[in-house]
Order: C-alpha cells, then sequence, then structure tokens
C-alpha cells in the first residue's frame, strides 16, 4: 500500500484546534501540513491575516465559530462551544484524520473505519492538570460556573479519547499525562524546530524569557529571581498577564510579540534563555541553544529531554524562586561553548521530525487497515 498522504492512498485531512497565533503548536502543526501538501486544513478559528501567509493555496475548513471573528485576545470567551464545534468540523471525507491537538481537535469526528492520529500536545490543561490554576484565574463569583463547565468538558474529553486510533505524544510528561487522565498509550515524537534559522552571536548583558504571558507560564517566577538576583531581563511575549507583571515589575523591559528576525537576534545575544514553568516541550529552550546560548529551565517536564544540566543549561527545581536566582547569580554562563549546545539543539530538526511522523502515521494507516479487513472476514 502506499504511503499516506502518496497518490493513490487515502484521502487526509488535518486538523489543529485553532490558528490564531504562530508559536510552538502552529509550527509543529506547519511541519506536519508540509508532510500532506495536498490535504485540507480544518480548525475551529482561525485568523485570515496568519493563515494567508502560512498556509497559502491550502483548502481551510474552519466551524461555525469563525462567523463570530475571534481573535488571540478573546478566543478564549468561546471555550463552552469549542467541544461541539469541534464534533462538526468537516472531516467526513477522508480515510485518514491527522489532529494537531492541546484542547479540542483530537475530538473530530472522523468517518467510521477511517484512522484517526492525534499528535498531542498535552491533554486540555485547564480542565486536568492545571484546573485549580485556571480556576484562580476566574472572577470569584463566576468560579462555581468554571467548576461546572470543566467538568463537562472533561467528560467530553475522555469520551472523544477513544475516538483516537493511535496518539502520538510531544515529550514523556505528556505521554504519561496521555496515559493518566486518557487510559491510552503512545508514541513519543518530539516537536519540530527550525534549528538553521539560528546562529551564535556574542552575548549582551541581559536574560530572557519568552512565551505567552498566562499564569501556567510562571513569568512572575523569572522576573522575581532577575530582581532578586540584581539582574536585567528582557520578556517577549503578550497576553492576559502583561498588564499585572508590568505593574510588579517595572525594571524589566517588556517586548511584547516580536518578528521572527527579532527573536533570532534576542536569543544569540542574551546571557541564557530562562524557562521558569514546567514545560510539557520547550521550542524555545532548543532555539536557544541553536543559537548557542545555554538555559536555565525547571527540572522537570520537557527540559529533562531538552537541556543536559551542566552541559547546555542548569536545570533547578521547579518553582523555588530563590534557587532560581542563586543560578542568575553565581553561574559562569560563558562556560558553555556554543558549539556544544548547537550541535545539541540539532537532533531536534524539522526534517527529524518529519520523518518520524511519516514513520508513525503510515504505521498507523497500516494497523488501521489491517484490523478493517480482519474485522470484514470475520462479518
Amino acid at each position: 500500500m502506499a504511503a499516506p498522504g502518496a497518490d493513490p492512498g487515502p484521502r487526509v485531512v488535518l486538523v489543529h484546534d485553532y490558528v490564531l497565533v504562530f508559536r510552538g503548536a502552529e509550527r509543529t502543526f506547519s511541519a506536519i501540513a508540509e508532510c500532506w501538501p495536498q490535504a485540507p486544513l480544518a480548525t475551529l478559528v482561525y485568523d485570515p491575516a496568519l493563515t494567508g501567509e502560512r498556509f497559502a493555496g491550502r483548502e481551510l475548513r474552519a466551524s461555525w465559530l469563525q462567523r463570530l471573528g475571534p481573535r488571540q485576545g478573546n478566543f478564549r470567551a468561546l471555550m463552552p462551544l469549542y467541544p461541539g464545534a469541534a464534533r462538526r468540523l468537516p472531516v467526513a471525507d477522508a480515510g485518514l484524520v491527522i489532529s494537531s491537538s492541546s484542547a479540542f481537535a483530537h475530538g473530530v469526528q472522523p468517518a467510521p473505519g477511517a484512522a484517526h492520529v492525534c499528535y498531542c500536545h498535552s491533554p486540555f490543561r485547564y480542565v486536568w492538570h492545571e484546573r485549580e490554576r485556571a480556576l484562580e484565574a476566574t472572577p470569584p463569583p463566576l468560579r462555581p460556573a468554571m467548576r461546572l463547565l470543566q467538568r463537562r468538558i472533561r467528560r467530553w474529553d475522555l469520551r472523544s479519547s477513544r475516538g483516537v486510533t493511535h496518539y502520538i505524544a510531544n515529550s514523556r510528561i505528556t505521554q504519561q499525562r496521555i496515559f493518566d487522565f486518557w487510559g491510552r498509550k503512545s508514541i513519543i515524537v518530539h516537536p519540530p524546530v527550525s534549528v538553521e534559522r539560528f546562529a551564535p552571536a556574542p552575548p549582551e548583558d541581559y536574560f530572557l524569557s519568552a512565551g505567552e504571558l498566562v499564569r501556567h507560564k510562571r513569568m512572575d517566577l523569572a522576573l522575581e529571581a532577575a530582581r532578586r538576583a540584581g539582574r536585567p531581563i528582557k520578556v517577549v511575549g503578550d497576553g492576559p498577564e502583561l498588564t499585572r507583571l508590568r505593574a510588579a515589575y517595572g525594571t524589566a523591559e517588556f517586548l511584547g510579540r516580536v518578528s521572527d528576525s527579532q527573536l533570532e537576534t534576542l536569543l544569540a545575544r542574551c546571557r541564557a534563555l530562562l524557562v521558569p514553568n514546567v514545560e510539557d516541550f520547550g521550542i524555545a529552550a532548543v532555539e536557544a541553544q541553536a543559537s548557542g546560548r545555554p538555559v536555565v529551565a525547571a527540572r522537570a517536564g520537557g527540559s529533562l529531554e531538552t537541556v543536559i544540566d551542566g552541559e547546555t543549561g542548569v536545570l533547578f527545581p521547579p518553582g523555588d524562586v530563590d534557587a532560581l536566582a542563586e543560578v542568575l547569580r553565581e553561574t559562569a554562563f560563558d562556560r558553555f561553548p556554543p558549539e556544544r549546545l548547537v550541535a545539541h539543539a540539532a537532533s531536534f530538526s524539522t526534517e527529524r521530525f518529519q520523518r518520524r511522523v511519516r514513520q508513525v502515521v503510515e504505521s498507523a494507516w497500516g494497523e488501521n487497515a489491517a484490523s478493517a479487513v480482519h474485522a470484514t472476514s470475520r462479518g
């Protein structure tokens, strides 16, 4: 049988939660889309400017929620509607669905007998492992309603997981969560990193932290540690926490969202990249190493797979602001050879990712086809 994506072969549809920004999950989805260049793309909601730039010429299917014109600043308000909209996404014409999911995309409903391979960035954190943090961010009068919504989505999420034929996890911690929450096994394929975009440069005197400014990213930990250590810090990113963090840490430099070229320069020139939270994987950590700069990261989650403690960076106990401040104050960051960091980052290349994803999907399609033949012969 021909490999999926080849012609002839199964009709493939690719699904992603939402395309409103272009960060790690969207870059991963873009790399998957390159593997199946003729496949239609489906998503709950998208920003036309972003998709027009990144997925020009592709057939793009969206849910009915697209008519509401959501954007990154307000799409979370539609959370109660996403499960139903995901189930109605048009994928029934596919023999093979490949979803890229950190929330709702794995809940699509393919046709009976179709294979559904889900690349899981994380089970939906706000109804599983970070539901208490989501409640804390909710105004107190609305918390009872949020608890009800979390329970409803959690039940839907568990049912949806049973409709996926094969799971791919982006890291060991995600693999464990897939098993703990859904009782499903998965294969690990680390996300793609465009390591060729980055190159070392002489460092300047600042630390860098980058990511969406939401509570679970723990940017406050990095900022507080930098303040205690008396070290300058620049923050890349935007989000609902920006106003609070800017008010609390006026000496930090908040850069907002930056272009790819600006980020490349910032990474190459920093003393080190700070990753204060427990990442599911953490693409930025690999990008920093591809830039020849070490990473200071929480000793948990994806950092255990991307950072070699003492060789390509320093790991500290998760949540320990004093330990992080000590690392910033006491570590000689020039002792990390840029060539060693660049070599380590190369093992996470986009080419490696795409080759491995094709292999896993082809195997999954073959297993699904063999199961269908067996079921027909028994019938």
